[in-house]
């Protein structure tokens, strides 16, 4: 039988569905239910306008706001932070299917020369014995020193065994302070029947590659290994092998005009019966945000090609330090670069740049300027002033 064949609009459609960002973003608010459909919503420190993580969830639901996280992670301990292909949180509910990503994050830094200054297992074993006694504690409660020259990424030998022991699951992330991590031992962060849940690797693999699927709808061996980044290509190769009978084979035609073959679920047909319209809504989005964070997915379904800049020198951008795009309906319309000054109380638009190709008529304008003051609102700032 042929490969069902899903055009470039539909794709754009379904993948935009499967990610939240189909609908228009009011409503009830569920911001785990949120977390659990897009799987996980990845931390970044940068705070230019909000810090990524809850951008991604206000993007999805305008009714959110940054205190829900912290409650969720601190309070409900329904949510945990861990390493997908970055620092994330993720549903506390899926602890058992994660066990194994915590041995194999050990595997990796025990041969990782980067971490060749970390303190043995009996200076890691005294920090633990310290946050037994004294509870949950920050990086700021230690005062060990880096030794030699400082380079942009070097830690004090604290700062590297509360991370491998964290990496590794023997401590977890117990609050936020101001975006402080405190760290806990893990027994008193992860509930203990989860903890005593067991799985084996094959059926854990088993999930996260189904689980992936689900969450993007449609895609790539490739696409499916670097959602979660916690299967090896060698084991994302041997779950195709033995799944072959619970998914189906499609033809995804990309922005450029030519026709991929891709993996999805066995519904995939129902799913496409099922797509609504998107909402002709316009969003600005964040650099990190799921639809936005896998570069050739974007390129390939979109022809959108983003790039982020922040650790580039200034002379080297071809944007900005920190440029979001603008997606409107189930196309990428613009980017634009804005900072919350809240000093000044003010939501900045430093610079603006259509897309080529795209008009931008006083409608669409009208659009720009109606999400701008959602985000105003959302940042708390009082006006907004155009710089550019």
């Amino acid at each position: 039988m042929a490969p069902l064949r899903i055009p470039n609009r539909t794709a754009r459609q379904l993948w935009l569905t499967a990610q939240g960002l189909a609908r228009t973003p009011t409503g009830a608010l569920d911001v785990l239910g949120e977390i659990q459909r897009l799987g996980f919503v990845q931390l970044d420190t940068i705070q230019v306008v909000a810090r990524a993580h809850h951008h991604i969830l206000w993007s999805r639901n305008q009714n959110y706001r940054e205190p829900m996280l912290g409650q969720l992670l601190a309070d409900d301990r329904s949510i945990f932070e861990h390493f997908t292909h970055d620092a994330s949180v993720i549903p506390m509910e899926f602890l058992p299917m994660w066990e194994r990503q915590f041995r194999r994050k050990r595997a990796e830094l025990d041969r990782a020369g980067w971490y060749k200054n970390l303190p043995d297992t009996d200076a890691r074993a005294r920090i633990k014995d310290r946050i037994r006694a004294e509870g949950p504690l920050s990086t700021h409660a230690f005062d060990s020193q880096i030794e030699g020259p400082k380079a942009m990424w070097t830690r004090p030998p604290h700062k590297l065994a509360l991370d491998y022991m964290w990496y590794v699951g023997e401590l977890a992330t117990s609050h936020r302070v101001n975006f402080t991590k405190y760290y806990d031992l893990s027994e008193r962060v992860f509930p203990q029947d989860l903890r005593a849940s067991r799985m084996s690797d094959e059926d854990q693999i088993d999930w996260l590659c189904h689980a992936a699927l689900d969450r993007i709808g449609f895609g790539s061996a490739g696409d499916i290994q670097r959602f979660w980044a916690a299967s090896s290509a060698v084991e994302l190769r041997a779950w195709l092998a033995r799944s072959q009978e619970s998914l189906q084979l499609v033809e995804i035609e990309t922005a450029q005009g030519e026709w991929v073959t891709a993996y999805a679920p066995l519904d995939i047909e129902d799913r496409l019966s099922a797509l609504r319209p998107v909402t002709s809504r316009l969003r600005i989005l964040n650099p990190f945000d799921p639809v936005i964070r896998d570069r050739n997915r974007l390129s390939r379904l979109f022809g959108f090609d983003y790039r982020v800049e922040m650790f580039k020198p200034a002379a080297q951008r071809i944007w900005g330090y920190y440029v979001f795009p603008i997606l409107e309906g189930q196309r990428f319309v613009g980017r634009i670069e804005v900072k919350a000054d809240r000093r000044a109380s003010q939501l900045q638009v430093m610079a603006f740049w259509p897309e080529p190709g795209i008009d931008w008529p006083a409608t669409r304008h009208e659009k720009l300027a109606a999400e701008l003051e959602r985000m105003r609102r959302f940042t708390g700032v009082e006006s907004t002033v155009w710089l550019t």
